[in-house]
């Protein structure tokens, strides 16, 4: 099983004033690019508000805007207008070093492609986000040799990316997001590249860290795994036109 049980399913949380309420609170979120010939409006005025340890599915068509609204609430992308509250604190106006630390401690990324450094074992691959903590050796050891326990991958930790299957490196993947033991796993198509088999299996690893306490925000265009998340929100044209749970 994943995590520690730190949170629990009922467990509170009092940092910022957040205890089972609102983790992410967007309002009013408007993304606009511009390019300079053409503007083009991603999102419009989108409200969206998800709960510590939720597990929730966005979906839409491409180009419906599910991106764009994964970027902003992984402080990956800003918006051009309206307020983004993480854990009740305004993500307008962080500075790069901010943000960047936010991204490193408090959430968890799961990529379609894994984005693991093919010249780096599986073991460097999820032990980089603790160098980038600062983490001490010992303590980076002990937390990498526990997630590849909990992802059932003691026996591959010295293989390098390309001797792994794609259900592996995904599970790789996994590990690495959850390293700095994050609030929040984001993750953009986490089954895209796999089987049917191995992004069952992926889902299954997701349930259970839902179960240990995180909050899980999945973008998928594959109906049959947002129905085994807890929520499912619908974007379409850049704006949320359903929120319900999942059936």
């Amino acid at each position: 099983m994943f995590g520690n049980g730190r949170n629990g399913k009922n467990g509170k949380e009092g940092q910022n004033g957040v205890s089972n309420g609102a983790i992410i609170a967007l309002t009013g979120i408007r993304k606009v690019y511009d390019t300079g010939a053409v503007k083009v409006e991603a999102l419009r005025k989108v409200d969206l508000e998800i709960k510590r340890n939720e597990f929730v599915a966005i979906v839409g068509p491409s180009g419906s805007g599910k991106s764009t609204l994964m970027n902003i609430i992984g402080c990956l992308d800003t918006a051009t207008e309206g307020s983004y509250r993480l854990r009740g604190e305004e993500v307008a106006g962080m500075s790069i070093d901010r943000l960047s630390d936010i991204r490193n401690r408090r959430i968890g990324f799961v990529f379609q492609n894994f984005n693991l450094l093919p010249q780096l074992t599986a073991f460097e691959n999820v032990e980089m986000p603790l160098l980038f903590k600062g983490a001490p050796a010992k303590e980076r050891r002990e937390r990498v040799e526990t997630l590849f326990e909990q992802v059932g991958l003691a026996d591959r930790m010295q293989h390098r990316p390309v001797e792994l299957s794609g259900g592996q490196m995904q599970r790789v993947a996994i590990a690495r997001a959850l390293a700095c033991e994050p609030d929040i796993v984001l993750a953009d198509e986490p089954t895209g590249n796999l089987d049917s088999a191995a992004g069952s299996d992926i889902i299954g690893k997701f349930e259970e860290l839902w179960a240990k306490g995180h909050t899980l925000v999945l973008i998928t265009h594959d109906g049959a795994i947002a129905r085994r998340t807890r929520r499912i929100v619908h974007v379409q044209d850049g704006t949320v036109v359903d929120d319900a749970p999942a059936a």
